[in-house]
C-alpha cells in the first residue's frame, strides 16, 4: 500500500519523502486553520448561520484540498477566498441592503458561470491574458489584508476617527503575546529551522496557554 501511494504521488521523482509530505501539510494546516474562524465570523456578520457556515467552510476548504491533492497532485491547499466574503458581507450585504440569499444565490450563479468557462476552455485563455503585475497585486492585498485582521484582533492597530488606525496599547497581554509569536517565527525563519512557522505557531499557543489566554472550551 505505502509503495502505490508513493508510485502515484511520484516520490522518487519529486524526491519526496513521508516525513517532508506530512511535515508540509501540517504547517500548511496550521497556518490556514485561521480561515475556520475568520470567514464564519465575516459572514455571519451578513447574518448568516454562524454554525453553518463554518461547517461550509471546513467542507469547502477540506474537500477542495483533497481534490487538489489526489486529483491534480498539487501541493496547494484550498479554502473560501479573503477578500470576496468581506465583499460579500460588508459591501452587498450590509452596504447595498441586499438579503444574504439573494446574494448567495448570486455567488452560485457565478460558480456555474465559472464552471461553463472552465468546460469551454476559455477560463485558461482569461487567465493567460491577465498580466503577471496584477497576480502579485492581488497576492499582495489579500496578505495585506489578513494581516490587518491579525494586527486588530490582536490590538497592534485599533480604529482612529483621524488616520483610520493606530498604534494600539502595546503594554496590553494581547499585544504582547503578537510581538512574542512574530518574533519568535522571524527568529526560526532566519535561523532556516525547518518547520519554523508551524514551531512558531505553536511556540505562540504554549506562551498564550500560559498566560491564560487561550480558554480551552468543548461543546457536545
Amino acid at each position: 500500500m505505502r509503495a502505490r501511494v508513493e508510485r502515484y504521488f511520484e516520490f522518487s521523482n519529486l524526491r519526496a519523502s513521508w516525513r517532508t509530505e506530512i511535515l508540509g501539510g501540517v504547517t500548511t494546516f496550521v497556518t490556514m486553520a485561521y480561515i475556520i474562524f475568520v470567514n464564519p465570523t465575516i459572514l455571519h456578520d451578513a447574518g448568516m448561520p454562524l454554525g453553518a457556515v463554518t461547517a461550509a467552510t471546513c467542507l469547502c476548504a477540506g474537500v477542495a484540498s483533497i481534490l487538489m491533492g489526489v486529483v491534480a497532485k498539487y501541493p496547494l491547499a484550498l479554502a473560501p477566498g479573503m477578500g470576496l466574503n468581506a465583499y460579500f458581507a460588508y459591501t452587498v450585504v450590509k452596504g447595498m441592503g441586499i438579503a444574504w440569499q439573494t446574494a448567495l444565490a448570486a455567488v452560485f450563479c457565478s460558480g456555474l458561470l465559472f464552471l461553463l468557462l472552465t468546460a469551454a476552455g476559455l477560463r485558461q485563455r482569461i487567465i493567460m491574458a491577465i498580466p503577471q503585475s496584477l497576480y502579485a497585486a492581488v497576492a499582495t492585498g489579500i496578505g495585506l489584508f489578513i494581516a490587518v485582521v491579525g494586527l486588530k484582533n490582536s490590538g497592534l492597530v485599533v480604529a482612529s476617527q483621524e488616520t483610520l488606525v493606530k498604534l494600539g496599547n502595546l503594554h496590553a497581554p494581547s499585544c504582547l503575546l503578537a510581538l512574542f509569536g512574530l518574533g519568535l517565527t522571524s527568529v526560526l525563519l532566519a535561523w532556516r529551522v525547518p518547520g519554523s512557522l508551524l514551531l512558531g505557531i505553536l511556540g505562540t499557543t504554549a506562551m498564550a496557554s500560559a498566560t491564560g489566554q487561550v480558554h480551552w472550551s468543548f461543546h457536545a
